[in-house]
């Protein structure tokens, strides 16, 4: 039992160690930062619910490298992220961006709910009129209410 815990933080530290190589970080602690926090909101495509700060995969490796050359030739974090879109696509963002290409997936859910609340509402209000009675029922009425008068 011991021994499965300490290979597990053996791996975890491993895990973590590789993911801030200090071979890899740029000399200049302010773009490090930069490209740090960068690595926080970019998704590996390999491992798709982690970011590349935290995954181990060699693909997110490779973004990180990239990531940290962006920074390193002066670019800002909306044109690194402008770049890795313009390359894999808006999925490498772990947290979308409000665009026009993506408007209803931010407001579908805003108005299914409205849609829902309103059909709810017609039903509520609009009920059945009660039907009349034809002159045999009425009349079959009378008699059981004379019966139970009785």
């Amino acid at each position: 039992m011991k021994r499965r815990a300490l290979v597990a933080a053996f791996a975890g530290l491993l895990c973590l160690a590789a993911a801030s190589d200090p071979a890899e970080r740029l000399p200049d602690p302010a773009q490090e930062a930069q490209a740090r926090a960068i690595f926080r909101d970019v998704r590996c495509l390999v491992c798709q619910n982690e970011s590349i700060d935290d995954s181990e995969a060699e693909l997110a490796k490779d973004l990180r490298k990239i990531v940290r050359e962006q920074v390193a030739t002066g670019k800002t974090d909306s044109e690194v992220k402008t770049f890795l879109i313009d390359r894999y696509g808006e999925f490498v963002l772990l947290t979308p961006q409000f665009s026009s290409g993506n408007l209803m997936l931010w407001l579908a859910p805003f108005f299914v709910v409205l849609a829902g609340a309103a059909l709810l509402l017609v039903r509520l209000r609009v009920r059945p009129a009660e039907a009349e009675l034809t002159p045999a029922e009425a009349a079959q009425l009378k008699k059981l209410q004379r019966d139970e008068t009785r």
